[in-house]
């Protein structure tokens, strides 16, 4: 069943469908149609063992059947192997009642070579001939196909008999169908036969195939058994049946080998048996040591007298590239079955051997130490938990994950085996991305009685759950407050247990939302020697309180996101992304996100990839790029749906309900805002309840209800302050004062002016400069509109489209009610554009109103097919049929910005807000053309 994702109900006569398939399978139907024609042929099918050369057979037989071509099938075996003609008489079994009727010679020669008749056994070439002739009799009523596999095992008299065969079937409505492995022997003679090579399946078809056939699986497992895999069909099938869970089993719980199905070690495993035991032992050292060192390989070798792997490279199983000093195994799973078929001494043993020889290289030196190690030792599991460190810094999370289980057990009891269990568990919840393991590791490291050294590391893991399980706040800063205060040393910028936990209580703050809970962790990190790490500095400042950061400390900022396109951390990645969240340079970001989200998909940090999403939503909220927010936002949440962030989720939430918020699904952003002021609540969360004030603030100017706007963005920041350790007033600070002028209250507009202008907003970014600008411009009838003239027009503000349109919206009623209506026009005009093409129909429908007021009497822009341009409709069609951006612009010659530009133009047109509804939208448009 290799390859198929699923059988009808019919049977065999009805073919399967295989995934990845479609290039063997044209052939196939090519090849069983012209049988019906006469045009008799044969045809084989070569590859490795399980890669689906069965499978092929079988849907080619279903193919035969429908098209009433009459089947004969038979299957090579070891244990008939030495069994004359053997694999003939299967073959033939249902055409033996034709056998009479043949010539006497023909006749005669046939039931003496199937054992039907005595006499002198038969000449093969009178035997070939007489397969022919009865071929050519049962195929009077219905063409044949003959379908043979594994031919290596038909035994000696049938393959050479069936080689002839297959020679001389032109001209007759018969044809055979054979399969053989790649590389192994055969009496059949392939010589001049067509052959179709059936490669591993692709790396998406592979993937299509595992996941149809185990929807619920953690990614790192899958990218993992992937690997292992390499393509190989039945490997992807029959791997995950011993893992168990599949839906909580975690990449860090699996062996280095992956465990055998009895069917794939009757595929990987028979070469392996046949090897002499020195080969063997060998094959065991190259297997884990891992690097395919054949170096290694050689000089130990050497020293156990010399035997070399010649036997392993004649069976085809390893190959030696003499230039490169390289061993290669022909496939992965082969050295899983060289490792089952292992003891655990001799594991042992070869871990030791090769500690010893890299005693130089100290990070394998350790690792094949802790494998060569079965009682505890704490020299071995420190020297280990240093190597897991060294992973850390190095951005080797998943690495250090498993050293750090491994150095856990084999720690004495008592004397860090609780810290190292509570590390594993902190690291896994990042890494694994299954919160649900950290309990259990927690309990073990409380029984394993921590001592003073283990305190800071349990609690670090346990508030990291705390925060992001249940959400609690206070208790998860009050447990790291304490065990940081306990702690021997809670100053020392080299002890990475205590960074972590600084930066875990960094988020213990930001969640918190309030300024009170800061001063402990900035006292902590100032004094942290001999300097605190340049990234936790910058974060604890731009994300914690970005409206008093200071020149120099957003210079070192900016620095930070520089480095980005060398870092290779997924954490640092995201700490960086997160600190320049609130100061618009997310874009600058994109890149080593985007980085992070691919690294998380093939099975690392989970919780990284899950931020780096939501970090790449916002980031294409407030640039313009509203679907792919949609899309970022949707791929988080199911994420954290699966892994059990409940914490993680608002940013995402948050999100997506000021999408739902700009076009007008009001009771979508209603019913979220509702939900998080539920969860925030208890918890004392309030940047969550700020979250739920922005939602509630923003649909409510879309509504035009300014006073409920105002209240909503009062309670986030006061009017007149930026309230200490508030860095979402950022975001609603535009949202304060338009409502505060809407409502009358023009001195508190004016003083919340007041306190921008004071901390400086305007330098922090091109973006909150536009906004002051606008601000000031709205709120004081003397101020001086020219710098907000001129930086409206300045190249590059319209990165930030839907802020861009509202802040000339608010500025184009304001030159309205002042009577400037030219000027009115302009602004407004150019805003009812944006807010078309971004789909954000409530303000758009503001902006007609306000332009409608200046006497413009048309109200809204053209709308329908009609008034798309040639180009538009063309992308239109192709959007609508599937295609992606970047699809469309490669077959219409242009960029994919370009083609997302006219993306945002067609929606208002067509009355949609979305990919998704284009469908419909042209549907009946297109039907009628």
């Amino acid at each position: 069943m290799h390859g198929f994702s699923g059988r009808h109900d019919q049977g065999a006569a009805t073919p399967t469908t295989l995934i990845g398939r479609e290039p063997e399978i044209g052939r196939l139907r090519l090849f069983t149609s012209r049988i019906a024609e006469g045009v008799g042929d044969a045809l084989l099918l070569a590859g490795d063992p399980g890669v689906g050369k069965t499978a092929l057979l079988d849907h080619a037989a279903a193919l035969a059947a429908d098209s009433g071509i009459r089947l004969l099938r038979a299957t090579g075996s070891q244990f008939e192997a030495d069994i004359s003609n053997a694999a003939l008489h299967q073959l033939l079994h249902p055409c033996l009642g034709e056998v009479p009727r043949l010539s006497p010679l023909l006749a005669g020669a046939l039931s003496v070579a199937l054992g039907l008749g005595e006499g002198a056994a038969p000449a093969q070439l009178l035997v070939a001939g007489a397969v022919l002739a009865l071929l050519e009799r049962a195929a009077e009523r219905q063409p044949l196909l003959l379908v043979v596999d594994d031919l290596p095992w038909l035994d000696r008299a049938s393959a050479l008999v069936l080689g002839m065969v297959a020679r001389r079937l032109a001209g007759l409505p018969v044809a055979l169908l054979a399969a053989c492995r790649t590389g192994e022997p055969s009496s059949f003679d392939q010589s001049n036969l067509p052959v179709v090579y059936v490669e591993p399946l692709s790396e998406e078809a592979a993937t299509e195939l595992l996941t149809s056939r185990y929807p619920v699986m953690t990614p790192r497992v899958r990218r993992r058994l992937l690997d292992a895999a390499l393509g190989n069909p039945l490997a992807l099938l029959e791997l995950p049946v011993s893992l168990g869970d599949l839906a909580h089993t975690v990449a860090g719980a699996l062996p280095a080998a992956l465990p055998l199905s009895r069917r794939l070690q009757t595929v990987f495993a028979s070469r392996v048996r046949a090897l002499p035991a020195h080969v063997v032992d060998l094959l065991l050292l190259a297997v884990l040591d891992g690097t395919g060192d054949l170096r290694l390989v050689r000089a130990v070798d050497a020293d156990r007298g010399g035997g070399g792997l010649s036997a392993a490279e004649r069976s085809g199983l390893v190959h030696a590239d003499e230039p490169s000093e390289r061993l290669t195994f022909r496939h992965p799973l082969i050295q899983s079955a060289i490792v089952e078929l292992s003891t655990s001494e001799q594991r042992r043993r070869a871990h030791a051997e090769i500690a010893a020889r890299l005693a130089d290289q100290p990070e394998r030196h350790a690792w094949h130490l802790a494998e060569a190690t079965e009682e505890p030792d704490e020299k071995v599991a420190a020297l280990l938990k240093e190597v897991a460190i060294a992973n850390l810094r190095r951005g080797d999370s998943v690495g250090a994950v498993t050293q750090l289980l491994r150095a856990a057990q084999l720690s004495p009891k008592g004397r860090g085996r609780s810290g190292r269990l509570a590390e594993a568990a902190y690291l896994g919840s990042l890494v694994t991305g299954d919160l649900r393991e950290a309990p259990r590791l927690l309990e073990q490291a409380r029984l394993a009685g921590p001592g003073p050294g283990d305190l800071l590391s349990v609690a670090g893991a346990r508030a990291f759950h705390l925060l992001h399980g249940d959400g609690d706040v206070d208790t998860a800063h009050r447990l790291l407050i304490t065990a940081v205060h306990e702690h021997d040393d809670p100053y020392d910028a080299g002890d990475i247990v205590v960074l972590e936990v600084l930066y875990t209580l960094l988020m213990v703050c930001f969640f918190g939302g309030r300024a009170g809970l800061w001063p402990p962790l900035h006292s902590t990190v100032d004094r942290l020697r001999p300097r605190p790490p340049e990234l936790l500095v910058i974060l604890s400042h731009a994300f914690g309180d970005p409206a008093r950061l200071t020149s120099r400390m957003l210079a070192r900022t900016d620095a930070a996101v520089a480095r980005l396109s060398h870092e290779v951390s997924s954490a640092r990645i995201i700490r960086t992304g997160i600190a320049v969240a609130y100061l618009d340079r997310l874009s600058r970001c994109r890149e080593a996100l985007h980085r992070v989200i691919q690294h998380g998909r093939e099975g690392g940090a989970i919780s990284s990839a899950i931020e780096a999403l939501f970090l790449l939503g916002q980031d294409a909220f407030h640039t313009g790029r509203w679907d792919e927010a949609q899309r970022l936002i949707e791929e988080g949440l199911q994420l954290c749906g699966t892994h059990g962030y409940d914490l993680l989720v608002w940013p995402g939430r948050l999100t997506g309900a000021l999408l739902a918020a700009a076009r007008g699904d009001f009771r979508k952003a209603a019913d979220t805002a509702r939900d998080m002021d539920a969860w925030a609540a208890p918890r004392r969360a309030g940047i969550i309840g700020a979250y739920a004030s922005h939602i509630r603030g923003l649909a409510a100017l879309g509504q035009g209800d300014f006073e409920t706007a105002f209240h909503n963005a009062a309670a986030i920041s006061p009017p007149g302050t930026l309230a200490p350790y508030a860095p979402h007033a950022l975001w609603v600070f535009h949202d304060l004062i338009e409502a505060a002028v809407h409502t009358g209250r023009g001195a508190q507009a004016a003083a919340h002016v007041a306190a921008a202008r004071e901390a400086r907003l305007d330098r922090l970014s091109p973006r909150l400069r536009l906004v002051v600008l606008a601000a000031a411009a709205i709120t004081d009838p003397r101020a001086d509109t020219f710098a907000l003239e001129q930086a409206i027009a300045e190249p590059g503000n319209d990165r930030w489209p839907f802020d861009l349109a509202r802040i000339q919206l608010a500025y184009g009623s304001h030159l309205r009610r002042a009577k400037r209506t030219t000027d009115a026009r302009r602004h407004l005009a150019s805003a009812s554009q944006i807010f078309h093409c971004l789909g954000a129909i409530p303000w758009a429908e503001r902006a007609d109103r306000e332009l409608r007021a200046t006497g413009i009497s048309r109200s809204s822009p053209a709308t329908g097919l009609a008034s798309l341009t040639p180009q538009q409709r063309q992308i239109a069609r192709l959007a609508a049929a599937g295609h992606t951006n970047k699809e469309i612009a490669a077959r219409l010659f242009l960029s994919p910005r370009t083609v997302s530009t006219h993306l945002y133009q067609v929606f208002p047109k067509l009355g949609i807000t979305s990919r998704a509804a284009l469908r419909d939208a042209l549907a009946d448009t297109l039907d009628s053309e």
